[in-house]
């Protein structure tokens, strides 16, 4: 969204606030509270979200049968199945081929893509989800044929690049194309055009994943997209197997229930003083890079941080850490370890300029990293958080702490969900140590789409309630976000500012 104008002409398409992954957690209201002051308690409220998420799917079992043999059916025959996804289930996607490349190291028959391609692993391009033609135009490119399935996934159920994806497959495919999303359906279709179009469309199946709030409002890259990742990890692993895949899940859900999270607390504290010192980190893994990247880049649009730094496109701002893949002594060797194939860019510099291969392989994720970083931060010191797998368990060794943590170490796709939750609330209290957010509200996002220009607005207009200013409406906020986001600094909230000035002219005005 360019403009104020442009946004407000259709700000029908993403007034989302309604739906439940949009909506605050009830349990977290005082999150940011317990990020400074109570670890324990806020380690101990994000596990009993997690788990609360995970149990609703449990009691999906009956309803997810049809996926799970559509699944097996393209499988068994020998057919493709894509996957597609935007942010966060964009990453999702590319961490579940990277896993079927793992085992099968010969197969393509697992594909993925996301919105900006490969590059928006590192970040988003800013805008390409809230384009239908864009996702129907890259699953063409992607050579999608008559006997493959595509397996939509979209946390909200109402993202336009996946929704032109799914439509697209529809038209070319014999295969019915699966969409998954996480928010009742009769709601979606009451409250979304594009989401009613895409669940009223009989050659397309839809399956609804209720998550509930998330625990932290709006951040589907925590609950919502964990949910889509395991249910379509599960229909990967085990086919027209049900009853086994639910069992597995059953029994990581008591395994998830047992296990003693709170030694994440010097982890979270140490990473925060560091920050507040002006100094950086940099994590280090092999096995479990795909994971440990998703969480580190997903924290830029979530707080309004820099994005990883890119050795040839240097800015003033740098990223707060990095990743470094101690195994691989290229950067397009890194690229490959870290998804288990070559990288795939769009190639669309008429549309982007970073979408060319020479932009993507610009990052540098080899063991040259920390080198790198040292050069760019000569004057700071940098400390590296090692993640690596010993035997069942996984190690965590990071300023001084060393900590251990139990893996299911039945399923690959188990393994690095375990340390996907961890690393979720690793981060997320890590940001509230930072005052990243409020309450549980992400203060911080950066507006770069129409869903997250929105998702601001609605937050600004909370504050301003609380602070007794509740006649200024949507559209003034908006407008004043707009000039606010032009002149944002890193060390910013879009919705403080934007609140602040509202009611700088409001009594400005009145004087």
């Amino acid at each position: 969204m360019n403009s104020a104008d442009e946004f407000l002409a259709q700000k029908e398409k993403f007034q989302l606030g309604d739906l439940p992954t949009e909506s605050p957690h009830p349990k977290t209201q005082n999150l940011s509270d317990w990020a400074k002051g109570d670890v324990a308690r806020g380690l101990k409220t994000l596990r009993e979200v997690d788990l609360e998420a995970l149990r609703r799917i449990v009691e999906l079992r009956s309803i997810l049968s049809d996926f799970f043999h559509a699944v097996a059916a393209a499988l068994e025959h020998g057919d493709r199945i894509f996957l597609v996804g935007c942010g966060a289930t964009g990453r999702l996607s590319l961490s579940l081929e990277y896993l079927w490349r793992r085992k099968f190291p010969a197969s393509t028959q697992v594909c993925s893509l996301m919105a900006g391609g490969d590059v928006a692993l590192v970040h988003s391009l800013e805008g390409f989800e809230d384009f239908p033609e864009y996702g129907a135009r890259h699953l063409r490119q992607m050579g999608f044929g008559p006997n493959d399935l595509l397996i939509g996934s979209t946390e909200g159920g109402e993202t336009p690049y996946v929704i032109g994806a799914v439509e697209k497959a529809a038209e070319i495919s014999r295969r019915p194309p699966q969409f998954l999303y996480c928010n009742p359906r009769q709601i979606l279709i009451d409250r979304v055009a594009r989401s009613r179009q895409v669940l009223t469309n009989p050659r397309i199946q839809s399956f609804c994943l209720d998550t509930g709030p998330m625990a932290l409002t709006g951040s589907t890259r925590m609950q919502a997209s964990t949910v889509l990742m395991l249910v379509i990890g599960l229909a990967l692993e085990f086919g027209r197997n049900v009853d086994g895949a639910f069992a597995v899940l059953e029994g990581w859900i008591d395994f998830l229930a047992g296990q003693d999270v709170q030694p994440l607390e010097p982890f979270i504290v140490n990473e925060a003083r560091i920050y507040l010192d002006e100094q950086y980190t940099i994590y280090a893994s092999d096995d479990y890079a795909i994971t440990v990247f998703t969480d580190t880049t997903e924290r830029a649009p979530t707080f309004n941080l820099a994005p990883f730094d890119n050795p040839q496109h240097l800015t003033a701002r740098h990223s707060l850490t990095y990743l470094m893949i101690p195994s691989a002594g290229s950067a397009e060797e890194s690229w490959r370890q870290l998804l288990a194939r070559d990288p795939r860019p769009l190639e669309w510099p008429q549309i982007h300029a970073k979408t060319t291969k020479d932009y993507l392989l610009s990052f540098d994720f080899s063991r040259q990293a920390l080198d790198f970083r040292r050069r760019i931060l000569e004057h700071s010191r940098h400390h590296v958080f090692h993640i690596a797998t010993a035997k069942t368990r996984l190690h965590l060794s990071f300023a001084g702490v060393d900590e251990h943590f139990n893996l299911p170490g039945s399923l690959a796709l188990l393994d690095h969900l375990t340390l996907k939750l961890l690393l979720n609330m690793h981060s997320t209290l890590l940001m509230g140590q930072l005052g990243r957010f409020e309450g549980n509200l992400m203060t911080w996002v950066y507006p770069s789409n129409g869903k997250l220009v929105d998702r601001a607005v609605r937050y600004t207009q909370i504050l301003l309630r609380r602070s007794g200013y509740s006649d200024f409406t949507y559209d003034e906020i908006v407008r004043a976000q707009f000039i606010c986001k032009n002149e944002l600094s890193p060390t910013e909230s879009i919705v403080h500012k934007t609140m602040q000035k509202l009611i700088d002219a409001r009594s400005g005005a009145i004087r």
